[in-house]
């Protein structure tokens, strides 16, 4: 009976990586209706609070939350399965398109896509703004983180503003009412793998001139470090991959992050997409190599941080400055949304491309005042870009 009920999870995991749209705030909402309400495979407010933990740890938090529910139901197998089946539509999808580009001489058939998926980033920071940004200090918090993420363009950015924003509302604890504290049991092991790999990529990835290690050590890096979400790694990814070592076309890197945007299951997919053109020129195989060194190296330290903090999330939660910590954590992810929206709106208000500020107000008209799934809008996008440059 126990693993009848964790094949139907599995399989249950596996609709939902063909049909989750719409990134983490989406994706919450589907959990609560299949896992909870259809399935009853754990309470509403166990689940929330799952996703609460996951909330406050670095890495793709709707995986982390999938990853944590497996592992609750089956331990580390199911966990790691659960894992597997939830990625592997998405990675797949964006290995095929980095293909795709790097045999696509038109590049204007993709033209609407980018100015598309800058629109769902400014969507994605009012939304988060709405659900996060309560006092005058929030917002504050907010605008410097911005404009810090804006003016010094460093992969080391994202990381510095959550620690110190964090800090600062940190001191609010006294805000979050008392819990009964109990003496503190923390099983070391996964988190020890956690920081070993960091340490280990970091001093071999100094040493080597592998480029599949290199892209293994940048993407665990970012997925050990990343707050917040897609929208949040998509500036990191630019500023390291675009900018800093131009290994990957900016055209290129928009238009992947759009895609990403518009499929269902993990947005941190995009980074196969990333993998796969990095290794362009060094033929199929190692184009493959890179997609599954994408995959790995971003999902892998979130997966190893869910195994340590599930287990000791109910006694964290007993001190108050962790729970105030949150608040500033919050505001500087969408603080570095408002800055990465600005650092991809800028070239296209510079060069006064009339089209593509016309798609983004349409795009943002149309998500605010209808129903249509992002799925159609981003394919609506390519379709027109069929229609008028082939």
């Amino acid at each position: 009976m126990k693993l009848s009920k964790h094949y139907d999870f599995l399989k249950d995991v596996l609709v939902l990586a063909f049909t989750t749209f719409g990134g983490p705030q989406v994706h919450l909402a589907m959990f609560i209706n299949r896992l909870v309400h259809k399935k009853k495979y754990l309470t509403e407010e166990e689940l929330l609070e799952i996703q609460a933990l996951c909330s406050f740890l670095p890495g793709p938090s709707s995986t982390q939350t999938l990853i944590a529910v497996g592992y609750k139901l089956g331990g580390p197998n199911l966990a790691y399965l659960t894992l597997f089946l939830w990625i592997a539509p998405a990675v797949t999808i964006m290995t095929m398109a980095a293909f795709g580009m790097t045999y696509l001489e038109n590049r204007e058939i993709v033209r609407f896509i980018q100015p598309i998926g800058i629109a769902f980033i400014i969507h994605s920071g009012i939304l988060l703004g709405k659900l996060v940004l309560k006092n005058t200090s929030n917002y504050v918090l907010m605008i410097l983180v911005a404009a810090f993420a804006f003016y010094f363009q460093s992969p080391w950015v994202c990381p510095i503003a959550l620690i110190v924003s964090g800090t600062i509302t940190s001191f609010n604890y006294k805000d979050h009412p008392r819990q009964n504290k109990h003496r503190m049991i923390i099983p070391w092991a996964n988190f020890n793998l956690f920081w070993g790999f960091l340490v280990f990529l970091a001093l071999l990835g100094h040493f080597t001139d592998s480029m599949p290690l290199l892209l293994f050590e940048n993407f665990y890096r970012n997925g050990s470090l990343v707050f917040g979400g897609g929208q949040v790694l998509a500036p990191m990814l630019f500023t390291e991959f675009v900018e800093f070592k131009e290994v990957i076309r900016s055209d290129d890197f928009l238009t992947g992050m759009a895609l990403s945007q518009a499929l269902p299951g993990p947005v941190f997919a995009f980074t196969s997409y990333l993998g796969t053109l990095a290794m362009k020129g060094h033929g199929i195989g190692q184009q493959l190599l890179g997609s599954a060194v994408g995959a790995a190296g971003i999902f892998l330290p979130g997966t190893f941080l869910i195994f340590f903090i599930y287990r000791i999330w109910g006694q964290l939660k007993q001190f108050r400055a962790i729970r105030a910590s949150l608040d500033g954590i919050n505001s500087a992810s969408v603080g570095l949304t408002l800055g990465a929206a600005v650092s991809f709106l800028e070239p296209i208000l510079v060069q006064k491309d009339w089209l593509g500020i016309g798609t983004i107000l349409v795009t943002l008209l149309i998500i605010r005042f209808t129903k249509i799934p992002s799925f159609y809008i981003f394919l609506g996008g390519l379709a027109i870009g069929l229609i008028v440059y082939l």
